[in-house]
Order: C-alpha cells, then sequence, then structure tokens
C-alpha cells in the first residue's frame, strides 16, 4: 500500500555536502498550504479570494506580455529535475549569525537545515531559521521603491542620493546620518567606514531593540573594555545561570543546547553529569531545564549574586547582599561552585544590570573559569558603543534640526524605539527621511523614501556568528520583487553607485582569504564559513572598577512596595520582526503555549492577590504611560512582578502581523529597557480570548513525562519502569503484523529537549502544515502534526517542569486503524501507520479512537485561501497538499524514508544507520530525538529501546508505540535535597 504523499525523491543533507554555488533563476512554484487572519468570515473569504486573484492577475485592462518558454538548450549539470540542491548561507538576528544549509527545488528554497560546519548551528536550528522561507514569500513584503507614496525607479533613487552627495560634500557629511542595527557584516562596516572616512562630520549610529548594552558594560566594568564573552557549556560541571535563558535565546544558543544536552546525556549513562542552577525573573525553558531553580523579582538578583559571591570571597562583592546574606540556597550554590572551581561557570542575562554581568565575570575569575570554561575574545560587533545612547544623541540632533538625511538601513524604530524618546515625531524634523525595510511597516510610514529590502535568501552579504567566525551569505534566488540589499543602498553614496552586493562582498574579501582567491572563495561559500576567522582568545584578568551599585540604585530586598514589569523578546515572533510570519504567529510559546497573542504573565498567588484570572484585561501602567495587556497565569512566575513580551501591537506588519497582540514597546523606556519598580495595574472589567493549544499542565498523578534522580537511578536502575506498565506482547486482540527488512522507530529523550519548538517548525516546514489562525486555534483545530506538551507540577510557586514532543506514536497496534471504515489509516510492513489521503473520507473514527491526540482534521482548505503567487513556490514538493475533509498526521517523514531506500537499493546495500534523518530530528539542536531502523540491533535507536531510561507514552493500554521516550534525569544537589530545598 502506497502512500500518496509520495511524489519524488530528495536528496540528503550531509555535513558539508552543500554543492559549489550556483545562482539560479526562480523556477515555478506548486500547491501551498497556509492560514488566514483570525476572524475572517465566509463572505470576507471570497472577498479576499477575489481580491488576491486580481492582484495576482493585474487588473482586467491590462494585458500582459507574451511569455514563451523554452526547453533547456543545455541543462545546467547541478539541477537534476526532482532533485533538490542544497547551499550554504546564514541568516543574522540582532547582529549575529546561525550558519544554514538551504534547500533549493528548481532554483526556489524551500526549506532550511543548520550547518553541521558552523560554530553556532552545528547542524541544529531554531524556529526563526526555519522560517525564514516563510518570511521570503511573504506577499506583504514591500515590493516597491516609493517616494512620498508614488512608485519610482531605481535610477530615481540613485539621483536621491547624488544630490545627498553634493549638498553633503561642502559641509563634510554633517547633515547626514546612517542608523543601522547591530552590525557584524565585515562589508557593510567596510562601507560605513568609507563612507564617515569620506564625510567626517557624518556619523553611523545604531538601535537594535533586543541591545547588549549591559553585557558589553559589564566587560568594561570588570576588564576596562568591552569583550565579548564565549561560554564554555561543555566544559562546565556546575552552572549557575542569572537570569540567562541561555538554551533558548542569545547568539551562540543553538551551541549551547548541544554542548549542555551532551554533559546530561553522558551523566545519564553513568558519565559526567553537570549541574544547572538557574535564578530568573520569568518562567524561560532553561529555568525548566534546571536541577534547582528559584524564582525572583528582577531587582532582586543582584542581591542573590552578591551573596553568591562574597561566600566565594569575592572583594567587594557584600555590598548590598542584604536577605540573600544568609540565604541556605545562596550558600549551597556558593559551595558547590567553589567545590567545581575551574571547572564552573556563571552567567548573567543580558538583560541584567551591567553590574551583575561584571560580578559574574569577577566570580568566574575568582573560580578559575576565566580560560577554561569562559574566554573573553574583542568585540565581534562592528564598532560597538552604547545603543541607547547613540539612539538618544540622534534623537536630540533630529529635534534641534541638524540632521537633513537620515537612511534608516533595516530596523523599525518608529515601533521599537525607547517610548520616552519619541522618535517618530523627531523623525519628521528631518528633511529627507530614507528607510530600507522588507515591509512597509511604522518606520517607512514616516519617510519619503522607501526601499525594499532583499531577503537574506535573495542577496549576497557577510556575517559573523558569536565567536567572530565568518560566512558568506549567499542568494539562492534572484530577488523576487527587485528588492536591494544595505550593501547595494550604501554604495549609492559611493563614487561606484551601480556596485552589486556579488561585487562588493568580494571586494572585502579578496585580501583576506588565504591561498589561492578563487579557490579559498569557492570553498568558503561551500562550507559556510571562512576557515580561519574566529576571534582569538585574549586574556582578560583584574577588574578596572568593581560596581558598587546598579545605575538605578541599591539591589532590592525585603517588602514588596509595588509591583514590577519586566520586558523580554517574545520566544515566537522575537522582536516583532516576525510578526507577519504565520508559522511563527501560530508556534506555542513554549512555556504558555499561547498562540497569536502576547499576554501580562503573572505567578498564581500575584493573581490571586490583583484578583484576575486567566484573559482578565489589565492596565498596566509604567511613568505615566499605559497599554492594555490580557493576563495570563504561569506557575513558577515570580510573586509581585509582571511578565510582557516585546515585538506584537504592530499596526503596519502585515495581513497577519498587524493588530495582534498589545505593544509593549509603548510603556518601555530608554531607563527601564528590561525592568522597571513602580507597575500599576488597573482592572478593567473586560476579556480578551487566547488560543492556546494546551490548557492543563498537570500531569494529575501519572507518569506521563517521568523523571529520575542520578542517585536513585544509581540505586534502581529499574526505576523508571517501575514507574508504568507494559503488557506483555502476546497480551493482545490484533493479529501479529508480518516482519520486513526494515522496522522504523524513534526514540525522544525527554532530559535533553529544552522545548524551543524548531522541531514544530521544521514538521510544518517539510510536510505542507497548514496555518488556520486564531480563531481556528481556539476551536482546538490547529494542524501541527508534532506538538511539545509543557507539564509543571508540584509546587505552582516552584514547580517542576517537563517537556515532552508528541508525534504520532505509530502505534504497532494502533486503535486508528481498526475503526477507519475505508482503510485510510493502514499499517505498512515497516511499521509505519500511514495514512492514504485518496481514500479518507472524515469520519474522523480514527482521531476519536487516539489515545495521543495526534491526528489532524481539514475542516477546510486550507491550501487555497492565500492564493498570492509567491506562496506557492513555498511548499515541499515531495509532499501533497491536503484537502478538505482529510485527515493527516505524522508519517516519520515517509518522503525521506522512501528516498533513502532508493538511493540504498540503487547501491546494491541497506540503508546505513543514521542515513535516514526525519525533519524534526535534524532541527533539534540539542539532538533529542533519534530515528532509526529497530530491524538493526546495532542500530542507535535500537540501543536507546533497551535503554533502562526508555519506556512508551500510554503503553499500559497496549498500544506498543514506536515511538517512545528516554525519562529525564535530574541531578540535584544533596545539600539541598537533604534540607528539602529545590
Amino acid at each position: 500500500m502506497s502512500d500518496s504523499r509520495v511524489s519524488s525523491p530528495r536528496s540528503p543533507v550531509a555535513p558539508g555536502g552543500s554543492p559549489l554555488p550556483v545562482h539560479p533563476a526562480a523556477g515555478a512554484g506548486v500547491g501551498h498550504a497556509t492560514g488566514l487572519p483570525a476572524g475572517l468570515d465566509r463572505r470576507e473569504l471570497f472577498q479576499f479570494l477575489g481580491a488576491s486573484l486580481a492582484l495576482a492577475g493585474a487588473t482586467a485592462c491590462t494585458r500582459q506580455p507574451a511569455e514563451k518558454i523554452v526547453p533547456y538548450v543545455r541543462q545546467p549539470e547541478e539541477i537534476v529535475p526532482g532533485k533538490p540542491l542544497f547551499y550554504a548561507t546564514a541568516m543574522t538576528v540582532g547582529g549575529f549569525a546561525t550558519g544554514l544549509l538551504v534547500e533549493s527545488h528548481m532554483g526556489r528554497p524551500t526549506k532550511v537545515e543548520g550547518n553541521p560546519l558552523h560554530p553556532a548551528s552545528l547542524g541544529g536550528t531554531d524556529p526563526f531559521g526555519q522560517a525564514a522561507v516563510y518570511s521570503l514569500y511573504d506577499p506583504d513584503r514591500s515590493q516597491t521603491l516609493l517616494s512620498l507614496g508614488e512608485i519610482r525607479p531605481w535610477s530615481a533613487f540613485l539621483g536621491e542620493m547624488r544630490t545627498v552627495l553634493a549638498e553633503e560634500r561642502p559641509r563634510r557629511g554633517a547633515g547626514l546620518r546612517i542608523l543601522t542595527e547591530t552590525v557584524s557584516s565585515p562589508t557593510l562596516a567596510r562601507q560605513l567606514h568609507e563612507l564617515v572616512a569620506a564625510l567626517p562630520e557624518a556619523r553611523w549610529d545604531k538601535w537594535e531593540p533586543t541591545t547588549r548594552d549591559n553585557v558589553r558594560e559589564g566587560t568594561r566594568l570588570a576588564f576596562g573594555s568591552p569583550l565579548n564573552v564565549i561560554p564554555r557549556v561543555a566544559a562546565a560541571d556546575v552552572i549557575l545561570s542569572l537570569d540567562a535563558d541561555f538554551l533558548a535565546c542569545g547568539p551562540a544558543s543553538l551551541r549551547h543546547a548541544r554542548d549542555f544536552a551532551a554533559r546530561r546525556r553522558a551523566g545519564a549513562s553513568a558519565g559526567a553529569m553537570s549541574r544547572l542552577y538557574v535564578v530568573e525573573s520569568a518562567m524561560t525553558p532553561t529555568g525548566a531545564r534546571a536541577d534547582h531553580r528559584r524564582a525572583l523579582r528582577a531587582s532582586e538578583i543582584e542581591a542573590f549574586v552578591r551573596s553568591v559571591a562574597t561566600a566565594l570571597g569575592v572583594p567587594g562583592a557584600d555590598w548590598g547582599a542584604g536577605s540573600f546574606g544568609s540565604d541556605p540556597f545562596a550558600s549551597a550554590v556558593a559551595n558547590d561552585l567553589r567545590a567545581h572551581g575551574g571547572r564552573s561557570l556563571v552567567l548573567a542575562g543580558d538583560h541584567q544590570p551591567a553590574a551583575v554581568h561584571a560580578i559574574a565575570h569577577a566570580m568566574n575569575g575568582a573560580l578559575g573559569n576565566a580560560g577554561r570554561t569562559v574566554v573573553y575574545t574583542d568585540p565581534v560587533e562592528a564598532n560597538p558603543e552604547d545603543q541607547v545612547e547613540s539612539l538618544r544623541r540622534l534623537v536630540a540632533e533630529m529635534l534641534a534640526g541638524r540632521v537633513h538625511t537620515l537612511l534608516i538601513l533595516g530596523g523599525n524604530p518608529a515601533f521599537s524605539a525607547p517610548a520616552d524618546f519619541g522618535f517618530a515625531a523627531a523623525l519628521q524634523k528631518v528633511a529627507r527621511r530614507v528607510h530600507l525595510s522588507l515591509e512597509n511597516d511604522e518606520t517607512s510610514v514616516h519617510c519619503q523614501w522607501h526601499v525594499p529590502e532583499a531577503h537574506f535568501l535573495e542577496s549576497w552579504s557577510d556575517t559573523r556568528a558569536f565567536d567572530g567566525t565568518a560566512t558568506i551569505v549567499q542568494p539562492l534566488i534572484a530577488p523576487l520583487y527587485g528588492g536591494r540589499s544595505a550593501h547595494e543602498v550604501l554604495a549609492a553614496l559611493s563614487e561606484q553607485p551601480e556596485r552589486s552586493g556579488y561585487e562588493l562582498v568580494r571586494d572585502t574579501w579578496s585580501g583576506k582569504l588565504r591561498g589561492n582567491f578563487e579557490e579559498a572563495w569557492r570553498r568558503a561559500l561551500h562550507d559556510g564559513v571562512v576557515a580561519g576567522t574566529a576571534l582569538p582568545p585574549r586574556p582578560a584578568t583584574g577588574a578596572a572598577a568593581f560596581p558598587s551599585r546598579t545605575a538605578a540604585g541599591s539591589p532590592q530586598t525585603g517588602a514588596v512596595t509595588s509591583l514590577e514589569i519586566t520586558f523580554r523578546t517574545d520566544p515566537t515572533i522575537h522582536d516583532g520582526r516576525f510578526a507577519n510570519n504565520g508559522w511563527l504567529q501560530e508556534l506555542p510559546k513554549p512555556m504558555t503555549k499561547v498562540t497569536w497573542d502576547n499576554v501580562a504573565a503573572v505567578s498564581p498567588a500575584t493573581a490571586s492577590r490583583i484578583g484576575v484570572q486567566n484573559e482578565d484585561v489589565l492596565e498596566l501602567a509604567v511613568s505615566g504611560r499605559r497599554v492594555r495587556a490580557p493576563v495570563w497565569i504561569v506557575p513558577g512566575h515570580p510573586d509581585d512582578s509582571v511578565g510582557v513580551t516585546l515585538g506584537y501591537g504592530r499596526t503596519k506588519a502585515g495581513r497577519l502581523g498587524s493588530g495582534a497582540g498589545f505593544n509593549a514597546y509603548a510603556i518601555r523606556s530608554s531607563t527601564a529597557l528590561w525592568q522597571s519598580s513602580g507597575l500599576d495595574v488597573r482592572k478593567t472589567g473586560d476579556r480578551w480570548p487566547i488560543a492556546v493549544t494546551q490548557s492543563h499542565h498537570s500531569m494529575e498523578g501519572r507518569n506521563i513525562a517521568r523523571a529520575v534522580a542520578a542517585e536513585e537511578l544509581r540505586r534502581n536502575p529499574n526505576a523508571v519502569q517501575e514507574m508504568g506498565e507494559t503488557p506483555a506482547p502476546g497480551l493482545t486482540l490484533y493479529e501479529p503484523h508480518p516482519s520486513h527488512d526494515y522496522a522504523w522507530g524513534m526514540a525522544i529523550d525527554l532530559g535533553t529537549c529544552i522545548g524551543c519548538n524548531a522541531c514544530v517548525v521544521a514538521c510544518t516546514a517539510e510536510n505542507n502544515v497548514p496555518v488556520v489562525g486564531k480563531d481556528q486555534v481556539m476551536r482546538g483545530r490547529e494542524m501541527q502534526w508534532l506538538r511539545i506538551d509543557h507539564y509543571a507540577e508540584g509546587d505552582p510557586q516552584n514547580p517542576r517542569h517537563a517537556f515532552q514532543p508528541i508525534p504520532c506514536m505509530h502505534c504497532e497496534t494502533a486503535p486508528c486503524e481498526l475503526v477507519c471504515p475505508v482503510e485510510a489509516t493502514v499499517h505498512s510492513a515497516e511499521g509505519l501507520n500511514d495514512m492514504v489521503y485518496n481514500r479518507c473520507v472524515g469520519t474522523k473514527y480514527c482521531a476519536n479512537n487516539c489515545p495521543y491526540k495526534v491526528r489532524r482534521f481539514n475542516f477546510y482548505h486550507w491550501g487555497t485561501q492565500f492564493r498570492a503567487p509567491s506562496m506557492r513556490m513555498l511548499a515541499n514538493p515531495d509532499v501533497t497538499v491536503r484537502w478538505r475533509g482529510v485527515m493527516e498526521k505524522c508519517t516519520y517523514c515517509v518522503q525521506r524514508i522512501n528516498e533513502g531506500k532508493i538511493r540504498a537499493e540503487l547501491e546494491n546495500r541497506r540503508v546505513r544507520d543514521g542515513e535516514i534523518v526525519t525533519a524534526c530530528q535534524q532541527a533539534c539542536p540539542a539532538e533529542a530525538i533519534v530515528f532509526g531502523d529497530l530491524a538493526d540491533p546495532e542500530s542507535r535507536v535500537s540501543r536507546l529501546r533497551r535503554s533502562p531510561l526508555s519506556y512508551g507514552l500510554l503503553a499500559e493500554l497496549g498500544t506498543r508505540p514506536r515511538t517512545t521516550y528516554l525519562a529525564e534525569v535530574r541531578n540535584p544537589n544533596p545539600e539541598l535535597v537533604e534540607a528539602g530545598r529545590t
């Protein structure tokens, strides 16, 4: 019985296996599955489709030019119809790069994977990288160059820039300012420095809403100059995280997740397991993975870290230690760090004050960790400076009328700038305003010139990773809408305005690559890294001036006089730049499972004190600025603190992102970018419905996501098995399935899963899973084939957390198969629970009979709801687009299985272990998912199935799932366990 999803084989992603580069043209598209904005009714649907078709076909009175198609005269040897190519490139977020391999089908990118050769990726990805292709084909991207709202050609813009040069040369650039985000691109930095050198009175300013000013200032306080900090998580036996979500956020989060998981995995198999302490002001994936976690208000963390530093004997750290000086938890942490000197690590979160960072550096120095578990290099970013002060200075000059021309290269400062700056109003004082951006956004509407930006998959550039490793960013497709890169816009202000991005990037590296330039250039493109560009470690000893206080005053301890508010980037749309990405909008937040909105997170005790429940709307007021936000109760959130995430509340994001959530930037000031006291809340009496994919986070006493302490496992190797019951194989009414050459199965390690959702987006991209919108999610009709359940057990103020990915279990005795009246769900000889889509008549009996609730039903034909031509190019051609009335689910990426089998058969051999990699497995930065052949006793998945940690979810039902789990192994501190503290 064949699966109708399989249409053609595909090439594997192999380490270093991307082909030497070509620049393919855009190919023809195929079907697409996506969603609609929330709240779109039937009448609006047809209006929406009619408008889309009208726009796609221009207007009725326009005669389209004749288009001739011709066959290849000489087919490019790199392109084989039906087989994809892979290209190495990099995605930059917040100024730091993640290395990627991008799959291209006949010239159109369709899938993103991590680059195994890149130090920030090692083959893993995050949700943002996986969703990059959705942003590429977004029909709401800016498509025309505008001047005062009118479409203009590129030549007109070049003429305007000639005028700027003519005006500014006599004044040495006194009226010219360039505003960028954080820049690590060597080429862009070179261009900016050359421009400022030619016009010395001009200035380059920077603003990144997720600015790392505190990190930079912390190293300056500790060492006298700004440095780049590189933690080596793999080398640390004991880690203290001070409000640092280092496993899920930050430039090196993928690398940290991989290294942390390796140490935990080693400990679960009787190796050296690391121990993680987390003190944090919001519930995060890193906190969920902690062996011991303490929830504190953001203002209390400095006092806590000073108490630990004092116990370690760090000079000058005892100022303001307050009530934490005799805290048993702080004392136990200090003792554990001291006992592992040289093999411990103290990390401070980017949003913690500079003083906390400086204290962390001092602690690492005192413990002998510097140069071992943490190294320092020169800054990765070009021209590092305090970005808040840089933007403050620019706003003051705009208000004073000293800025005549402002070039804004990327970013959306009118939306994301601190509320007290009044950036949008100051922008009106500038005579000539130019904005380069992917969208015609909130900043673009305030500018006379709007230049559509080329997506990173459409343009040449270069960028650097967290350790300085450079990558040449190469395009996979010609710009869909004639977009331009920042390099080309800056070139318009040079003596060679028509130079392409390709030429500019090659100029940068022409004298820097070793050996033969062309060979080195092609090797850099092929590998996705420029060899030898990682920044060398440099000594960093001796604090220049140990901090005595924070900028905001003394560390706060004791009685709470008011509520605090904390600002964090959103786990799915970041700082707002991904607000119109449907895959990310519908992606559940790791801890709350909220989609399509942001919320005001509060602890259960705070919610009880205020008298609110989930979805109640509060008015949040900080320094006279107000915003209305729905409440969401989060177990583990610190008391007397409200947590909000940035990026929502946009008004010019596109059809999906505009109007979603509330704008937390509206109450974020320059003096309190990440935290503020004095928050006033007022109940409005209103309610705002929130779409969540999991509303209940308790296991209710059942051992669903199992966990065991390392010491208990050593005493009783069968501890995990004793938590449940597995019926004997013969205890069943099912007829045995015939054996075959292969028996596919999967093992998922709960001890290393960080709940980041990269696997969920990877599955969505690989299998053409549609987006359905907020209204349908609220009805329980989300379509994601893979979900990650989150559990919080124990004390609501400080519960134990678990993440559990739930794909189809591929039961050997599958309850779904017995009840299907048309045998649309059938069992393959290799153990897969297949779906034959063209048989399905939509009874939904299979979903009702599935105890794991992993089947998804198409209540509408989502594939026809978004007819923009660009989105048709997004779909994976190896997987069909399902129709209304059809059930669908995970199939272990059967198209990848068949491709691997075909390749093995052509070479007259069996499939090798690890040769077939599912989309979720490939994306996972922690390598928590393993897929393989259970018929091979030496395969990795077979060995994991024999582990004493292995168990089947709900195996007591007799389903005999092919997807099994490895229980989490925890490594608590015996000192805290004996004291009854967590």
